[in-house]
């Protein structure tokens, strides 16, 4: 079956296949969403934590595709190269018997997602129906293939950071005093989902004077007014990949210290966005757009990661950040995003996407640079 593979998709299988070996692995079980996509087409979609469209089972002879009856037409269609299994009585009793006719001893599954009563559930099953097998947790198998982008995935997230970016021109051309931060938020997404969006990155957030100082405000009833910060953080998926790009605007004359954060946090922006490039870590990167801000009078008011890696989820590796190092590899797709949030008055924020290569980065927005004064 796997003659019916696209090229990509088998490439990727491959590579899964040659890590079972070194883990000690006779195969691998694929739980997260974006990871059963990654290496099958699948499109069903985990609607809440404890439930699951499905899992892959991939050995070094057998792709199968394990998952219900709400999708069993959907995974034939989808996932043309593996044999689809229909459990009726759930995935926790029936692995067993998919699992002995393959000769399975030692299962990897997807630690981050399996949760520990179906971790439970499926060792009793397993054990009882001998001969064992044993059940071993694995951190990122899939999720490091996924941090290098093909120039095709790369071409998505533009497509979609396109779209997004002529949402918000549409919907910023609306905004006056006396709007309300739901309104704004709700404007967003119903401008991005009539433009032709799969869906939303993450919910649209958008908040207003001292709301703006929370990074992942809640939008809420609070009216715009002018002089304050308004700050818009938003992203669309489209061919199955995320956009994500933050904004911070202000309607009439900007109220004091607003100048003095927007460049700042701009400067911080194009500084860090100037030092990447393959090889070097992202928390030298956060660096560089921290020690920025520290020393223009706002220490500790830049408090998370400067940024994160994007493509099937909104949030993936790597991350640019000052606890966790890693280098930058050619490929990799991350936001960069600053931000000096001040309680009581507020925050501004400017995200862009880039795509790290070999000498530099390559920045995907296309409203760079940016004016924040709209004139309201």
């Amino acid at each position: 079956m796997e003659n019916q593979l696209n090229a990509i998709i088998s490439q990727r299988i491959k590579a899964i296949r040659n890590a079972l070996s070194p883990n000690n692995l006779d195969a691998l079980m694929v739980s997260v969403q974006e990871n059963r996509f990654y290496l099958s087409g699948f499109t069903g979609e985990d609607t809440q934590f404890d439930e699951s469209a499905g899992v892959l089972i991939i050995s070094d002879k057998d792709l199968i595709l394990a998952t219900d009856s709400r999708f069993e037409l959907q995974a034939r269609d989808e996932a043309s190269g593996y044999d689809i299994v229909c459990y009726k009585k759930g995935l926790d009793q029936e692995l067993p018997d998919i699992l002995g006719p393959l000769g399975i001893r030692r299962l990897g599954f997807e630690s981050v997602r399996l949760s520990h009563k179906n971790f439970a559930t499926i060792t009793k099953s397993l054990d009882q129906a001998g001969p064992p097998v044993t059940l071993v947790p694995t951190v990122d198998l899939v999720e490091n293939l996924r941090q290098i982008k093909s120039e095709e995935e790369i071409g998505h997230t533009i497509e979609a950071l396109r779209l997004a970016e002529k949402a918000f021109d549409q919907v910023l051309s609306t905004l006056c005093p006396g709007m309300t931060e739901k309104q704004v938020a709700w404007a967003m997404e119903k401008t991005m989902r009539e433009m032709g969006a799969q869906g939303l990155s993450f919910p649209v957030i958008v908040a207003s004077g001292p709301n703006s100082a929370l990074p992942h405000a809640i939008p809420t009833d609070r009216k715009l007014k002018r002089g304050e910060p308004i700050l818009i953080d938003w992203g669309a998926r489209f061919h199955d990949y995320c956009s994500d790009t933050t904004r911070t605007v202000v309607m009439g004359r900007p109220v004091d210290p607003f100048n003095k954060v927007f460049k700042t946090v701009v400067e911080a922006r194009d500084m860090a966005i100037a030092a990447i490039a393959a090889g070097i870590s992202g928390t030298q990167v956060d660096k560089i757009a921290r020690d920025h801000i520290d020393q223009n009078g706002f220490a500790g008011k830049f408090g998370h990661g400067l940024g994160h890696g994007t493509g099937l989820a909104v949030h993936e590796s790597p991350r640019l950040s000052p606890i966790k190092d890693q280098r930058l590899e050619s490929g990799m797709i991350v936001t960069v995003e600053p931000g000096i949030y001040l309680p009581e008055w507020g925050g501004i924020r400017m995200e862009n996407q880039v795509v790290v290569r070999k000498d530099h980065a390559q920045v995907l927005n296309a409203s760079t640079p940016f004016n924040p004064k709209l004139d309201v």
